[in-house]
């Protein structure tokens, strides 16, 4: 009977050794979340942007890629011309005609996408911001801005802009 006794004692603490090994990480774990959440520093919210301010160093005039998206023209010609053929005929030259209309809308469209698709004039444009640090910023061509002017920077990365005071 002390066997059994000692037997259920060390079960009962290897059991409460078990479950304050899983409190304690729990508690573990909830700590270190919540540090971390404390030394996280809010990023920008949707709808804010980041405004600096800066004196313009310098401009250079650049060209911009254009901002058509590659092949929309063949793809879309592609489809009407698919849908006019599908106007035309009935049976075998139905088809026919839906191949060859896509075909030659497809290369109409690119066609035409190939005129709209020229380079964009723009401009590289050095600030020196209030601290000193200088950003370039490159943008499509603003005729208002000049060397020495006070600008503001809007935003951040590749949707920064410069504008005038």
């Amino acid at each position: 009977m002390g066997q059994s006794f000692q037997g259920e004692f060390v079960m009962s603490l290897q059991g409460k050794l078990v479950m304050f090994r899983q409190t304690a990480a729990y508690l573990s774990a909830g700590v270190l979340a919540a540090s971390l959440g404390a030394c996280a520093v809010p990023g920008p919210q949707p709808g804010e942007i980041e405004i600096r301010t800066g004196v313009i160093e310098q401009i250079t005039r650049v060209q911009l890629p254009s901002n058509h998206h590659a092949g929309v023209g063949a793809v879309v010609g592609g489809l009407a011309g698919l849908g006019i053929g599908s106007l035309i005929g009935g049976g075998t030259g139905r088809d026919v005609a839906m191949v060859a209309g896509a075909i030659g809308g497809a290369v109409a469209g690119n066609e035409i996408e190939k005129r709209y698709d020229q380079p964009v004039p723009g401009q590289q444009v050095i600030v020196r911001t209030g601290n000193g640090v200088l950003v370039s910023i490159t943008q499509p061509l603003n005729p208002n801005l000049f060397q020495g002017q006070r600008v503001y920077i809007e935003g951040y990365g590749e949707g920064a802009r410069v504008v005038s005071r």
